[in-house]
Order: C-alpha cells, then sequence, then structure tokens
C-alpha cells in the first residue's frame, strides 16, 4: 500500500503535456468563412465530380445534386451543408461549403476532410 502511494505521489509531481491542445475537428466549432473556400488547379467539371466522390467517401449524405448550377446540398449529422463549385478561369475552379441554417458553429473536418480528399485526388482521371 505504501508503495501505491508513493507512486501516486510522484505520478501527481509529473505534468501532463498534451502536443495538440487545440479542440479536435470533429468538436463543433466557430469556423470562418475564409476557411469554407478553397480554390483548385483543375475544371469546374472535374471539381464537381472530386466533390461529389469526396462527399460519397466521407460518408456523407447527399440530399440534393444540380450540375447546371454547380452546387450539392448533403447533410451530415442532421445539419444540412452546401457545397458550390464555379469556375474561376478555364484552369482553375473554387469550392465553397457553407452550412445551410448560417450557424457556422459545426465541426471543421466536415471541410477539411472533404478538401484533402479532393487534394490527394486532383491527379486521378474521370471516367465516364
Amino acid at each position: 500500500m505504501k508503495k501505491f502511494l508513493v507512486f501516486l505521489v510522484l505520478l501527481a509531481g509529473i505534468p501532463f503535456v498534451f502536443a495538440n491542445e487545440s479542440a479536435p475537428e470533429t468538436v463543433p466549432q466557430n469556423v470562418t468563412f475564409e476557411n469554407c473556400t478553397k480554390i483548385f488547379a483543375v475544371n469546374k467539371e472535374k471539381l464537381f465530380y472530386l466533390t461529389l466522390a469526396s462527399l460519397s467517401a466521407n460518408r456523407f449524405l447527399i440530399d440534393e445534386v444540380q450540375t447546371s448550377n454547380g452546387y450539392v446540398v448533403f447533410t451530415v449529422n442532421r445539419s444540412q451543408y452546401l457545397a458550390t463549385i464555379a469556375g474561376v478561369d478555364s484552369a482553375n475552379a473554387i469550392l465553397k461549403i457553407t452550412p445551410c441554417n448560417n450557424i457556422y458553429n459545426f465541426p471543421p473536418g466536415i471541410i477539411t476532410n472533404t478538401f484533402k480528399y479532393i487534394d490527394l485526388n486532383l491527379n486521378t482521371d474521370i471516367k465516364s
């Protein structure tokens, strides 16, 4: 019993250091609008298909797809989000992901995981 108490006293004296003190990406946080947009070095059509693939790979529920206007409405944890794709020029396109209820307190992993998947698959050929 004495050894156990000595161990607890020694353990209590050791400061705990956490490598990453920021909140994890699955906890709702205030997300700035600037973090909701990203420009990719692909055309609008390819970015649209990569966005659909990313949402599907992340197991988000796709509610509505509008190819002519370039947007996708999807649901994550009972919250809807709007992914809008627009062409910047012939070689670049922009993706904007925003919550449909305009409350920017949501898990930032929704955006970062989508953007990471697209970044990883930019050079993948899209086959019909």
